[in-house]
């Protein structure tokens, strides 16, 4: 299955060599850490574009990475892989790993094979032109959340941990996400500072619970939640934060953004 873009000429440039320049302007030149997981967010490039360039800019690429999105448009089922196929994206298709893809399906009784669900799905396709920017030949396991349970995100970043832990080679997670939505940029902040220090100290359960209890508009808790949990099955002992800003600084409006962070995992 060819899964065809779906937000091409409006959350990024639908034309492939205005595509290059433009992420060619958002990376940076970096030295490359190796990392298990990152936090990358996922609105238009002209507002988090430098959040998720600096972010991929940052690590080592492997051939392999599994992204986890949120499921806006609550299309499909609740933890909804692809299995098979390709995403044809305007530099090109990005194969799926279906070994990698099919062990994780194996391995879990949550995670169900549901290409419908990823069909309109903005936050796992803008992670893809940076990837391919930087590592051309990269192979994709998709997969997208919808509201889990804690007990199902540890269900699920298990299964994710116990698949890359079977798989030859490094695997890199990433987890979509962005931060509080449309509230003043000092409350936003500090708001988020509350989820960026769970993320911080690899604590998920901790993460989703500041979530709930303090309200945090954050979209993509729940693959960061099961992103961690992975991470951490996969020894991961440290992370740090890469960038946080808001939509203000594009905008000039500070009275009403949202924000975005960037982390690595290791």
């Amino acid at each position: 299955m060819i899964r065809r873009p779906a937000v091409a000429g409006q959350f990024y440039p639908g034309d492939p060599h205005v595509l290059r320049e433009e992420i060619g302007a958002l990376i940076k030149t970096l030295d490359k850490e190796k990392a298990v997981g990152v936090v990358s967010p996922h609105a238009g490039y002209v507002y988090s574009g430098s959040v998720a360039g600096e972010v991929f800019s940052s690590v080592e690429i492997p051939k392999d990475v599994v992204v986890l999105s949120v499921n806006h448009r609550l299309l499909g089922r609740d933890a909804a892989i692809m299995v098979r196929g390709a995403w044809d994206m305007p530099n090109g298709k990005v194969p799926i790993n279906e070994d990698l893809a099919g062990r994780i399906l194996e391995l879990s009784g949550l995670i169900t094979d549901d290409p419908g669900a990823h069909s309109r799905e903005h936050s796992l396709e803008v992670q893809l032109p940076f990837l391919q920017y930087l590592r051309p030949d990269f192979q994709l396991v998709p997969i997208t959340f919808q509201q889990l349970s804690y007990d199902q995100c540890a269900e699920a970043g298990e299964s994710i941990a116990r698949a890359v832990k079977a798989h030859e080679g490094d695997v890199l997670i990433v987890a979509s996400n962005d931060m509080t939505h449309f509230e003043p940029a000092d409350v936003a902040e500090g708001k988020d500072r509350l989820a960026i220090d769970r993320i911080l100290n690899l604590d998920p359960a901790g993460l989703l619970k500041t979530v709930r209890e303090h309200r945090i508009s954050m979209c993509g808790v729940i693959p960061t939640t099961v992103m961690l949990l992975a991470c951490k099955a996969l020894g991961a002992s440290r992370a740090r934060l890469v960038r946080y800003t808001n939509s203000g600084a594009v905008t000039g409006n500070y009275s009403d953004v949202v924000a975005y962070a960037g982390l690595i995992i290791q």
